[in-house]
This record gives structure tokens, sequence and C-alpha cells, in this order.
């Protein structure tokens, strides 16, 4: 066990295989091959042998449609937070769309859960400068932790003025919300993202130990088709959006188990509790 560094989170993102992308039709998801019990199962049962609690960030869709996973997730002691309804992106909604999206997403999770939902993560960490109204409407409904900040340029956006990705205070209108960001490398002058999705299925795992060995702080974030080298290929993709989103499926789950048993994970309510928020920076909104 290597534990040379301070924090890593564990969380996974509960959506469909067809979900990886945002191009697909909402009328056309009940016509694709259910594969989400399975996937999550794999999840569940790896973290249940290494005796490791994680955060899932689910949508409202999925507990809607099956509520079963919900109760799964909770049943193994895993802690529950918010990742929007439709899985639309933030930058592709208006402020009273989010609201109603977000609103939806909570209760359906809540009415399953029976526990408050006070964790969110924005689809593809799509809250950027120009949606940090957002901020605004997680604080409404009582989010107190957010993970939705990706704080380098990218294809959805990011949140390159973010600074330093570090767990930080974010000030909405007096409202402190804990936002715990996804961590970055930089190699030259550009800022790298190692861990998780795709980037994670794309480096060797050489490079993955050895940024999570000298990195601060990282925050790992999965999907469940991240795991599934069986499921469809989407084929109205874009060429760069099938590899991104297709490549390295086969090799990801070993090195998955590799990557948790190597190293030390904890949930991100743990991480709150071993972080001294005292000295976080705080970002006025």
């Amino acid at each position: 066990m290597i534990t040379d560094n301070l924090m890593n989170i564990i969380t996974f993102d509960i959506e469909e295989w067809f979900h990886c992308d945002f191009i697909t039709e909402v009328n056309k998801w009940e016509n694709y091959e259910i594969r989400i019990f399975k996937n999550t199962e794999r999840i569940l049962d790896v973290l249940s042998e290494n005796k490791l609690k994680a955060t899932f960030f689910c949508m409202g869709w999925i507990a809607q449609k099956y509520p079963d996973i919900l109760k799964q997730i909770k049943s193994r002691g895993h802690e529950i937070g918010c990742h929007s309804n439709m899985h639309e992106l933030v930058y592709r909604q208006n402020k009273k769309q989010f609201w109603q999206d977000t609103q939806i997403a909570i209760k359906s999770i809540e009415d399953i859960t029976g526990d408050k939902i006070n964790m969110f993560r924005a689809p593809a960490f799509s809250i950027n400068r120009e949606t940090r109204w957002a901020f605004e409407v997680l604080a409404e409904f009582g989010i107190e932790y957010d993970s939705s900040v990706f704080p380098a340029a990218r294809d959805y956006g990011g949140f390159p003025t973010f600074g330093e990705s570090t767990p930080s205070l974010i000030n909405i209108n007096g409202y402190l919300i804990k936002e715990f960001p996804i961590n970055t490398i930089k190699i030259g002058p550009k800022k790298l993202i190692f861990s998780g999705g795709g980037y994670f299925r794309l480096f060797p795992y050489p490079l993955i130990a050895h940024w999570t060995k000298n990195s601060n702080y990282v925050m790992a974030y999965m999907h469940p088709r991240d795991f599934d080298p069986e499921q469809p290929m989407l084929q109205q993709l874009p060429l760069i959006r099938k590899f991104k989103s297709y490549y390295g499926l086969k090799k990801a789950f070993p090195k998955f188990k590799r990557w948790i048993n190597d190293f030390e994970f904890v949930s991100l309510g743990d991480a709150d509790s071993k972080t001294d928020w005292s000295k976080a920076k705080t970002i006025n909104i």
C-alpha cells in the first residue's frame, strides 16, 4: 500500500452507458440495452472486497427507472449524491432550467434513499465561469458539497480560472459550499487530468501510480461504463468522441483494481472530515 500523498477520494457517476456523451436523443433512451445493473454491481463488489466506502453521484433518471440500484448502493453503506436529472450540460441550460432539473433529481433520489441529499456533481463537470449562478441554485437546495469544477480547459468548457486543484470554499451570497474539484497535473504549460473516465483509461498504470503518489489530492471519478468493454457503440458519435468514450475499456477494470489496492481511498464525506477548512481558499462568486 502506497500512502505518500495526503488524500485520495473515490467517487462514481451512476449513469447508463449511453449517457457517455451528449448527442443521443432522450426519446431513444428507452430503446437502448440496460447494462447499469451488472456494471454497478461489479463496482460494489470490488469495493466490498477492498473494504472501501465511496461516494456515488446518481442521476435522478436512474433513481426513477431503477430505484433498486440506489437501494443497493445505500445498503452497502456508501454515500449518495446528485448527478442531475437528465444528464444535461449546465451551460446548455439557463438558470430556471437548471433549477427545475436539479429539483426533480434531488426529490427522486431522496424519495428512494430517505436521506437528505447534500452532495452534487454536474454532468461533465460543466459548471464554468459563465454559469456560476448554478452554485446559487445548489445552495438553495441545501447542497453542502460539490464536485463539479474541472479547473482546466476542456471540450465541455472547464473552469481554468478556478486556480489550484484543492478543496476550496465557494462563497455564494454568504452561503458556503465545499468544493472538491477534479485534480490536475502540470506538464509544461498544460494541465492534464488522469484520475477518471477516459483519462484514466488512456494512460498506462505506471504513469497513473506515479502521478497519484506525487499528488497531495486526487479525485477519482469513474462510471460503470468505464469497466464494460462489451457495451454497444453509439454510431452517431464523431470519431474523436468514439476514441474518448471507448478507448481502453478492456484494461480499465484490472487497472482500477490495482489502483485501489496500491493506494488508500476515502469517500467524499470522509475527505471532508480530514480537511482543515480553516486553511482552505475561499472563492467569492
